[in-house]
């Protein structure tokens, strides 16, 4: 990263913005990501090598980031764009603290407005995260692994698709179309559940920092933020029970 340079990269000109990855890279990467998720097939319940909770738990943390990385990949062989256009280029640290500063901002609308959902409605029971507690909760160790894959692993993978390769694709549209659609793609990818609500506004705020910084260090730091959440409960709550 650097800390000289511009900051603001968010609005290229036409022959910068001709560069963006395009339709075919987002299809192409998100069916990577589909077929790399698919995988998971292989370790569930009814799967030729079932896992017990917590490894279970900590295959799926990692393949999350995995799977994103892996579609990430195949959108960038799709036309072999610089990398920058894909947001991937160095940044400040005034723009990965407002990163870090935006992720917190995100933790507390999602955490309200999950709330109101688990107080008006039974959808909380829809909540796939379940599994990401099992493996936080087997250990030290797992512990450890759940924070680095949820953590650094997963908001890497993920935001170089979603953000990186669908967002930036649907920015040359505007503004309002390439945040607030790449938010809708990302959330949806979660699956109708209790998470859909809460994935849409990081994705929204992840958007919109990287539309703003020009790089996608800063939305990687958004998400990070956001995923540290889980692990760290867990590890109170141990705390407070003595486990």
């Amino acid at each position: 990263m650097s800390a000289t340079g511009p900051d603001r990269l968010s609005s290229p000109p036409d022959s910068a913005a001709s560069v963006r990855p395009g339709w075919p890279e987002v299809a192409v990467g998100l069916l990577g990501l589909v077929v790399a998720t698919s995988g998971l097939l292989l370790f569930g319940a009814k799967g030729p090598l079932t896992l017990d909770p917590v490894a279970f738990g900590l295959v799926v943390a990692a393949w999350s980031g995995i799977a994103g990385l892996f579609g990430f990949g195949a959108a960038v062989v799709v036309r072999r764009r610089p990398l920058a256009a894909f947001g991937v280029r160095r940044t400040s640290w005034r723009w990965m603290l407002i990163g870090a500063a935006a992720g917190l901002l995100a933790l507390g609308a999602k955490a309200a407005v999950s709330a109101a959902i688990a107080s008006l409605t039974d959808f909380e029971d829809t909540n796939p995260q379940g599994m990401y507690f099992d493996a936080a909760g087997g250990g030290v160790l797992p512990l450890i692994l759940t924070f680095l894959f949820l953590a650094i692993l997963t908001p890497i993978g993920e935001e170089f698709l979603f953000r990186g390769v669908v967002t930036n694709a649907l920015l040359r549209y505007g503004p309002l179309v390439g945040v607030l659609g790449g938010s809708a793609v990302f959330a949806l990818f979660h699956g109708f559940n209790y998470i859909l609500p809460a994935a849409f506004i990081v994705g929204v705020v992840a958007a919109e920092v990287m539309r703003r910084s020009g790089s996608i260090w800063p939305a990687v730091t958004v998400h990070a933020v956001n995923n540290t959440a889980l692990p760290l409960v867990v590890l109170i709550t141990q705390g407070a029970t003595g486990a």
